[in-house]
């Protein structure tokens, strides 16, 4: 139960962290309203290029995000761990499962990076 605890903290703390990416505040203006209903752009590869960009963007950054709140948050137990062997041990998992989940994610990168090469879409990734 106390464990259950711990992470649902965790969780609250890095959901108040991150909220301000999660509801995309970083948006300069607004856009405008039509006027009438039928007044909106057709929607071509272009813009389904973009949608895809923007939301392979935001995932992989906020999985980096996660993975370096595993290793810091493992660092910071395997210091606090002493002479607990159980404790070191789950600690020592926790930045291998960082670093694992790290290296996917940047794993997915390249593949989509070679995807776009491959389908000719020279700007997926301009960050």
């Amino acid at each position: 139960m106390n464990k259950i605890k711990n992470v649902a903290k965790i969780g609250v703390m890095t959901a108040i962290a991150l909220m301000p990416v999660l509801v995309l505040a970083q948006t300069l203006s607004p856009l405008p309203l039509p006027t009438s209903p039928y007044t909106g752009e057709p929607v071509t590869l272009t813009k389904i290029q973009d949608v895809i960009t923007s939301i392979a963007k935001f995932l992989i950054i906020i999985s980096m995000v996660i993975a370096v709140i595993f290793i810091v948050w493992g660092g910071i137990s395997y210091m606090t761990a002493g002479d607990d062997a159980s404790r070191a041990t789950a600690a020592r998992s926790r930045i291998i499962n960082g670093i694992i989940g790290a290296l996917v994610v940047l794993a997915v990168g390249l593949i989509l990076q070679t995807l776009a090469t491959v389908v000719d879409w020279n700007t997926f990734f301009n960050i």
